[in-house]
């Protein structure tokens, strides 16, 4: 099935299913509807229906996880100080925030010292760098530990660097390492060779939750805690789900669990004074959370900071003890958030004048630079651009660092589509072209590098080169997967709602139906959105209009569409006057009816 999406062709496939699970589902109690949606996304069992801490993946499996711990213990029983090193982006601020209020808590008996750092992105680079260990062994107190979260498996000569000059590092990262990783003896992540850990897609925060829990356990065994004095590290959970879900981690049964145990805690409202203010700024409503709230209103609000600035701001909001400064802090990431909304709008204008010139059907993969882009921001350019094209992009803005003999740097940052993993596209040509790229990192999905400015064209031409030989015509067009049709009767509160109640995310994607409408009325709003009044086709009383009429709306979409259509959508609640009423969220048009 063939659909026009934003002018745009579009695939529209229907998700594979197996009646057999599906029958298995529905014997042992689950809905026929959700039993149809969850096997299609993999579950093959109505164990994997339970989302409760306890079946969470031991820790024990986790390589690396009990020597950081153990490592860690005796540290804190020596009263060594502790420095976190963060990253600059949601699952790095998150995952700093459990790692210092969770040491903090454990640390508690031995009054040790636990601070964080967090290197400016700008002038510093990424991850453990010689210059950010030498920042760190001026604090006062000096450190004797340093903890790296959500960075350091590429941080060779920044570990190297901290080594020498006499502090230990600890890495906790989810990063895929590099064929050489760093010199010692304390790295946890699950994604690191050797490890056989189940669930490769946790985030950073997840693997320093991972190291607390581990930590917590052997506190106990040597009878620091009991099991009613220990702290309470599940309370930093509403932490994880952010850190989580913002990272776009694929959602897994483990990252389900917990990502649907914070979501629990923020409904219940037992969230954190730093959460509970991202919410208020985002003006969402945390006792109806969502991995969309999540993703979409509090974590850009924190990632703002680290676009603009640095990320202390979204730490300092992120573990503030106290509501009005949390507050206080959350508005200002708010404003930052305003600020890079507008520079990221006049970044795509450029961009899309710049596209203009390109054929893009002649081009696999997309690289892109103009000298005035900010380099905090080309990340979601490039997130923008591979939405529209298609295509794997690579946005590139001048770094503020140079070469030793005075040559531009760029900074670039990546994202790709399915089928093109777009660190093993770096490596290919890295491996290639030696000198080419100065560094670089990432996954399958986001990547980050940097190239001398005399490299641009070469690497354009090497990127491209790469992408014609991994992606074929069939993998190059857009498709969307969906769940079938639903009845008329189905579309209804009831089935919107217990879908919204469900965690839904990268991996584990929310459902798409499909069905057959007649469009009775259908308005633009503010020349850029599609407001429609539908009725199915399978309606008994449609001739008659008594039927059931669906509120429906195709954001970023401002053409009408024909007077019966077949559509994609998604189901939302939309309490209209405090009166629940079922919303069609519509996502492409089908050329067949």
């Amino acid at each position: 099935m063939i659909c026009e999406d934003r002018s745009e062709k579009m695939q529209l496939l229907q998700r594979e299913t197996n009646p057999t699970l599906i029958n298995q589902l529905i014997e042992s109690g689950v809905d026929p509807i959700m039993a149809r949606l969850w096997t299609s996304r993999g579950v093959i069992s109505p164990e994997e229906l339970i989302l409760e801490t306890k079946f969470l993946i031991p820790p024990t499996e986790l390589k690396g996880c009990l020597e950081a711990a153990k490592y860690l213990l005796q540290s804190i029983q020596a009263h060594k100080n502790l420095l976190i090193v963060a990253d600059y982006d949601c699952d790095g601020a998150t995952a700093c925030a459990v790692g210092l209020l969770g040491l903090r808590q454990l640390g508690l008996p031995f009054n040790i010292s636990v601070d964080f750092l967090v290197p400016n992105r700008f002038t510093m680079g990424y991850g453990l760098t010689p210059e950010v260990v030498d920042m760190a062994a001026k604090r006062n107190p000096k450190p004797d530990i340093l903890i790296t979260v959500d960075n350091g498996i590429a941080s060779l000569a920044g570990v190297a660097h901290a080594r020498a000059i006499g502090m230990e590092v600890i890495v906790t990262d989810h990063h895929l390492p590099a064929d050489e990783t760093p010199d010692t003896p304390y790295i946890v992540n699950p994604n690191q060779r050797g490890c056989q850990f189940p669930s490769k897609a946790l985030a950073g925060v997840g693997v320093m939750f991972y190291v607390l829990l581990t930590l917590r356990k052997l506190m106990r065994e040597q009878g620091i805690f009991s099991s009613d004095s220990q702290p309470k590290i599940e309370d930093l959970l509403d932490f994880v789900a952010l850190g989580t879900v913002a990272d776009v981690a694929s959602l897994d049964r483990n990252n389900r669990i917990l990502v649907t145990a914070g979501l629990k805690r923020m409904r219940a409202q037992r969230m954190h004074p730093g959460i509970a203010a991202l919410f208020t700024i985002a003006d969402r409503k945390p006792e109806i959370a969502s991995t969309f709230d999540l993703g979409f209103g509090l974590g850009p609000r924190l990632n703002a900071a680290g676009r603009l600035a640095d990320m202390t701001l979204g730490i300092r909001c992120l573990i503030s003890s106290s509501n009005t400064e949390a507050l206080s802090l959350a508005a200002e990431l708010d404003r930052m958030n305003r600020d890079r909304r507008h520079i990221e709008a006049e970044m795509k204008e450029t961009a899309l004048d710049s596209m203009a010139e390109i054929e893009v059907d002649n081009q696999n993969a997309l690289t892109l630079f103009d000298a005035s882009w900010h380099q905090g921001v080309i990340g979601i350019l490039a997130s923008r651009l591979k939405e529209k094209y298609h295509r794997p992009v690579i946005i590139f803005a001048p770094a503020e660092e140079t070469m030793p003999d005075g040559t531009a740097i760029l900074k670039g940052s990546g994202r790709s589509i399915n089928g093109f993993h777009l660190r093993d596209a770096l490596d290919i040509i890295s491996k290639k072209f030696p000198n080419m790229i100065l560094k670089f990192g990432g996954h399958a999905a986001a990547a980050g590098l940097s190239i001398s400015h005399a490299m641009l064209e070469p690497f354009s031409l090497a990127f491209e080169t790469v992408a014609q030989e991994i992606l074929d015509e069939d993998t190059l067009n857009r498709k969307l997967l969906h769940d079938g049709e639903l009845p008329s009767e189905m579309i209804a509160p009831a089935l919107a709602q217990a879908l919204s109640d469900q965690v839904w995310g990268q991996g584990f994607p929310e459902p798409i139906f499909t069905g057959k409408f007649k469009v009775l009325k259908q308005t633009i709003l503010k020349n850029k959105h599609l407001k429609v009044e539908l009725q199915a086709l399978d309606d008994g009383n449609l001739n008659d209009k008594t039927g059931t009429i669906f509120a429906g709306i195709w954001f970023h979409h401002h053409e009408f569409i024909t007077p019966e259509s077949s559509l994609a959508y998604r189901l939302q609640v939309d309490n209209y006057l405090s009166y629940p009423r079922v919303q069609l969220l519509i996502e492409a048009q089908s050329t067949e009816i």
